[in-house]
């Protein structure tokens, strides 16, 4: 699996130094990446669109639950 960052490159690096993983690993990532220009470091995606969704949902449920008790 190829690199995604510097920043991911520079801890795998840190991790070889400390022994945590083998050279074998790190060369491989490091071969897969090539010689591409990483980004300093990435960001996930904002997924706020479903989790509003949501939201709505669940108020609408509890909605028709408490006109359900009502009757």
């Amino acid at each position: 699996m190829p690199f995604k960052s510097q920043a991911q490159r520079r801890k795998f690096a840190q991790l070889l130094v400390e022994g945590k993983i083998s050279n074998e690993t790190f060369e491989e990532w490091n071969r897969e990446t090539g010689s591409a220009r990483l980004p300093e470091r990435v960001r996930r995606s904002a997924k706020s669109a479903p989790r509003a969704s949501a939201k709505r949902k669940a108020r609408r449920k509890a909605t028709k639950r408490k006109a359900a008790k009502k009757r």
